[in-house]
């Protein structure tokens, strides 16, 4: 391993890039951001002022030339990853790339072909962050152990205050479940085959073309059924929550985000109010296992295959929501070789036993 931090540029200085900024500076060891780019002037400097000695840059090829780089976080909207994608690989360096890999199954393919091109193991690592979770992490390792049987349905509900401006229908699975798509593989150990959306009464408070919430349901190779709720004009907070349902047992993540109070006749929970505070302490695990792997010039998460079989899923699901039917989901082609051991040590974990009704 070299002794040498390692040299990162953040490609996209919004909410998310900007919070990868002060994350690698104040908490990630081992890790300098030399680098950040953004077309937007005033918004790249107020990211670059929170790592010292950061240049800014309009465009990645502007920060190669300006200062050198080991690796990258791509924080930009997915269209716009594709391209960054392909000159990192073209430059050898090792990459997280936020969710999603691209916006479709074809270009997400390409990349996972290119990788293998480029790469003698695995460079590209995908944003999925819950894996990085100790609940998640928790459910995994339980249903590893097999002590409580076998694994037969998973409960989510995947809840936000309200939506952005121009947030369509489509976009619930993209922006939303596509977390949903990722996680419920991970906790299972199989890929999911088939996908159906319900749309019940919609919600009033959701803006008037936005038909949620919806619930979708996925299917796994052996029968094991996901039920996702999304529902993002909840109003009341950010809500993301899990059971496990085995054959003699119940699991639940995601409710006890904050201590219980009992006064003046009540019960009361805090909710936190958005994805940074209820997933805070996942992305600080993701970022410095994947300095850590980077360093070495490898991944520990979820890979490039991994964001491309989301997003066959996703389009899959974008095509249940239209069609009302159940849809299948068939992978273009079988996993490479090259992925088998790609970010397998994300989620091993000791069970530690929140089990209800165990």
């Amino acid at each position: 391993m070299t002794t040498q931090n390692l040299r990162v540029a953040v490609v996209g200085a919004g909410m998310m890039g900007a919070d990868h900024v002060r994350r690698i500076t104040a908490k990630i060891s081992n890790a300098d951001v030399v680098a950040v780019v953004e077309p937007d002037e005033a918004r790249a400097r107020a990211a670059a002022d929170l790592a010292p000695g950061a240049v800014t840059a309009a465009s990645f090829d502007e920060a190669l030339d300006a200062t050198d780089i080991d690796a990258v976080i791509i924080a930009t909207p997915g269209f716009l990853h594709e391209p960054i994608l392909v000159t990192a690989l073209e430059r050898g360096l090792t990459v997280l790339c936020e969710k999603p890999l691209t916006t479709s199954a074809e270009d997400s393919l390409r990349i996972v072909e290119l990788e293998q091109q480029h790469a003698a193991r695995p460079v590209i690592q995908v944003g999925f962050m819950r894996r990085f979770d100790a609940g998640y992490q928790e459910l995994r390792a339980l249903r590893e152990s097999g002590a409580h049987g076998a694994l037969l349905a998973l409960h989510h509900a995947h809840r936000n205050p309200t939506t952005p401006p121009n947030f369509s229908e489509s976009m619930l699975i993209h922006d939303s479940v596509i977390h949903e798509i990722d996680i419920i593989p991970f906790l299972t150990g199989e890929p999911i085959v088939a996908v159906e959306v319900k749309k019940p009464r919609k919600n009033s408070l959701a803006p008037a073309d936005l038909p949620e919430p919806q619930f979708v349901l996925f299917t796994t190779e052996s029968g094991t059924m996901a039920i996702v709720e999304i529902n993002v004009n909840a109003q009341f907070g950010y809500q993301v929550t899990t059971d496990a349902v085995f054959e003699s047992g119940v699991a639940y993540i995601g409710r006890d985000t904050s201590a219980t109070v009992v006064a003046a006749g009540a019960t009361g929970q805090g909710v936190t109010p958005s994805f940074k505070e209820r997933f805070g302490a996942a992305y600080d695990e993701e970022v410095q296992r994947w300095v850590d792997a980077a360093r070495t010039g490898g991944i520990d998460g979820p890979s490039a295959w991994d964001g491309y079989t989301a997003s066959v899923v996703a389009e899959v699901a974008v095509r249940a929501q239209q069609s009302g039917a159940l849809e299948s989901v068939e992978y273009a082609v079988a996993k490479p070789a090259f992925y088998e051991t790609a970010g397998e040590t994300a989620g091993e974990t000791a069970v530690t036993g929140a089990l209800a009704g165990a």
